[in-house]
Formats: structure tokens, C-alpha cells, sequence
């Protein structure tokens, strides 16, 4: 079996469930400032959550609070789905949130 195959599935996509890890890792720990979303390709989404924590920040609102509850859910939501589900739901389905 080559290194990009999975044992359960086949070949799997160019960038894709070998990016599982990276975003819901940095999904935990810099969750606010977009860092997954932009690992999984999604700029719009990922310049969302960063441009709410900045501005948040200046205006001492609940932004950044919930854009880091936002990410941190969502790098646990990542580690926690199989590679599969994973790769059909954030890489061919292309789902920006949650």
C-alpha cells in the first residue's frame, strides 16, 4: 500500500483528511483567530473569524469570546471524525462551519 492510501478507504485526495489533524489542533489552540479554517482552504471563513476577534478586541465586545468558542468546538469536531467522514464533509463538500 502506498503512503497515500488510507488502509480503509483508497487513495485519498491531494491535501486532504492529512489536514485533519493541523486544523483541529490549531482549531483548539488559536481557535479565534481563524488559523484552521485557513488550513483547510477556507479564506472567507478564516478572514471572518480573525477580522471579528481583531475588531472585538478594539471594542471590548463578545466577538473574540465567541469566535474562540467557535473555534475550539470546531478543532474538537475535527479530531473527533473519522478520516472519511471527515474528507466527504470538509474536502469534497467543501462545509465551512461546524
Amino acid at each position: 500500500m502506498s503512503a497515500d492510501q488510507s488502509p480503509r478507504q483508497g487513495p485519498l485526495p491531494p491535501g486532504g483528511s492529512s489536514k485533519r489533524v493541523p486544523a483541529g489542533v490549531t482549531g483548539i489552540l488559536l481557535g479565534g483567530l481563524g488559523v484552521h479554517k485557513f488550513i483547510l482552504g477556507y479564506s472567507s471563513e478564516g478572514a471572518v473569524m480573525l477580522v471579528v476577534t481583531i475588531v472585538g478586541f478594539f471594542f471590548f465586545g463578545i466577538g473574540p469570546l465567541v469566535m474562540w468558542i467557535i473555534g475550539f468546538i470546531e478543532g474538537v469536531i475535527y479530531l473527533t471524525k473519522s478520516e472519511a467522514t471527515f474528507n466527504e464533509t470538509y474536502v469534497q463538500r467543501k462545509r465551512g462551519w461546524f
